[in-house]
């Protein structure tokens, strides 16, 4: 007979134990020796700060019906085995019915993709790590080493040469977790906040690997931001998928966020019909500018440009400017510069933003700017955009009509799209 610990001892004995080791091995009646048949899968169920393990579940397969052990009639787990209390009611346990709010570790888990918010990487859940401390056993961590699947399929020792790759529940978290469960598939990732830390590169990496659910439940955790800079980089084939898949609210957001050329980049590798799905979501004029550089015409400075750009009066001193910009509203790249105005609206010159931290307060615009400034005209082409850029090297360059009146900006990353020179740091 197998020797049961007794319930004083299993409480004084905090442990950890591998679901990996548990998996398949018998589930016995304590006492009697009898199996009743394998360890299919441990139930938890989803609460703070751990997921808590609620019962054994057993598959007996050949159309047989299962078995499920509530966890307050399991005597001990070991690598054995399962040890469990008889059933009060003969011979067997009722069969699983699963509930809201219940996740199984071998069919939600195991195998599942993760990001790894450490090494900021794709990973596999290998095994589950199981935790009790007297109170029960609950998720402590999942392994993304390949210890796991040694456990899985019976050589550990192997495991020994290998170092494992332990990541705590609190860092990973179901993005969809109804929706997952509901069709037998579970993404996971790091905290949702976290991911949007993660450089959008990783994250197109990632996006790149996953496919349907996975794919969309991490780019629906993205805010509209992050998510426009992550699709930016991400490859074509990822980019129609994921686009497939947007709903008309959502999409308008994310495109939004996109500069011009961006959109052509985005909208030129969809089929056609789905390009205009996109295009009719933007305002009447983008969809002008985006078609024109669509259709193959010689772009011009117009269709590129952005009005997000500052002007000052040339007597505004720096700390005014300061104000000026904390209450525009702007991002960082609208104003690289500041472009100071005469009262009729000619352009004057420029002043790089950076001055603003090493100049004095009481220094005027009109001290700093860089006059004439250089700018281009609204009808120049792209190529002769791409010569500014090449040979002044600016990070961006306002654009005027013929009476120098200031109608925009077109910003680098806009025009030198491969490789070539770099605006000045």
């Amino acid at each position: 007979m197998i020797p049961v610990p007794t319930s004083q001892e299993i409480a004084q004995t905090p442990r950890t134990i591998y679901f990996s080791r548990i998996l398949r091995k018998p589930v016995r009646v304590a006492g009697e020796g009898r199996k009743l048949g394998p360890a299919s899968d441990i139930v938890f169920r989803l609460e703070e700060p751990f997921p808590k393990a609620v019962g054994i579940f057993i598959d007996h397969g050949w159309g047989e019906p299962s078995e499920f052990v509530p966890w307050d009639r399991v005597v001990d787990l070991s690598y054995q085995g399962v040890i469990v209390k008889a059933p009060d009611s003969g011979g067997t346990y009722p069969p699983f019915r699963d509930q809201a709010g219940w996740i199984l570790a071998e069919k939600h888990l195991m195998g599942r993709t993760i990001l790894d918010i450490d090494d900021r990487k794709i990973e596999v859940v290998n095994d589950v790590l199981l935790h009790s401390d007297g109170g029960g056993f609950h998720l402590a961590a999942v392994d993304a080493s390949f210890n796991g699947f040694l456990r899985k399929w019976g050589v550990p020792w192997l495991g020994t040469l290998i170092r494992e790759d332990l990541i705590p529940w609190k860092f990973v978290q179901p993005l969809s977790l109804e929706d997952a469960i509901g069709s037998d598939r579970l993404q996971l990732s790091v905290a949702k906040a976290q991911l949007q830390d993660l450089p959008k590169e990783d994250l197109a990496d990632a996006l790149e690997e996953l496919t349907g659910q996975e794919q969309e439940a991490l780019f629906s955790a993205l805010e509209p931001t992050k998510a426009a800079e992550t699709l930016t980089e991400t490859e074509p084939r990822a980019q129609r998928q994921i686009i497939a898949s947007l709903r008309q609210e959502r999409a308008q957001n994310i495109l939004a966020r996109l500069s011009t050329p961006q959109l052509v980049d985005l909208l030129g590798v969809l089929p056609h019909e789905d390009a205009e799905e996109m295009l009719v979501l933007l305002p009447a004029d983008r969809q002008r500018r985006v078609r024109a550089l669509l259709s193959e015409r010689e772009a011009t400075a117009k269709d590129f440009m952005s009005t997000e750009y500052l002007t000052v009066d040339p007597g505004t001193t720096v700390v005014q400017s300061r104000a000026l910009i904390r209450q525009s509203g702007l991002g960082h790249s609208g104003i690289s510069y500041l472009y100071t105005v005469a009262p009729d609206g000619r352009l004057l010159g420029a002043v790089d933003a950076r001055l603003l931290l090493i100049s004095d307060d009481s220094a005027r615009m009109e001290d700093l700017m860089t006059s004439p400034a250089v700018a281009a005209e609204a009808d120049d082409i792209r190529e002769d955009l791409e010569t500014l850029f090449g040979k002044y090297h600016f990070r961006m360059v306002p654009v005027v009509d013929p009476e120098d009146r200031i109608l925009g900006v077109i910003r680098f990353n806009d025009i030198m799209r491969g490789p070539g020179p770099r605006p000045k740091a």
